[in-house]
């Protein structure tokens, strides 16, 4: 198996508000994804943060494999949520994906 972790801090120019909205929606729109793409094993978006982060949200994730997890990356399903609910709304992106 794999894990598959993004953390992610949104663009400065959101309120609090703003933010709050965008990281439900991130949160809902991944979190929408079990089921519909293959080899996702777990999913799940952290978008509860202490004061002393640095970013503002966590995707965890578990894929069946390194091919599933590719698979995924390229899936209409994920790409679909990725350009509407994700990346109008980042600055900053840091991955970390680890054999299990």
């Amino acid at each position: 198996m794999v894990k598959h972790v993004i953390l992610w801090t949104l663009k400065d120019e959101y309120s609090n508000e703003e933010k709050d909205s965008i990281r439900q929606g991130i949160k809902e729109g991944l979190e929408g994804l079990y089921g519909k793409v293959p080899g996702i094993v777990e999913i799940k978006v952290n978008t509860s943060r202490l004061d002393s982060s640095t970013a503002d949200l966590m995707l965890d994730s578990t894929f069946e494999s390194a091919d599933a997890l590719k698979a995924y990356s390229k899936h209409p399903e994920h790409v679909a949520v990725a350009d509407s609910k994700v990346r109008p709304y980042v600055k900053i992106r840091s991955c970390l994906d680890y054999e299990l």
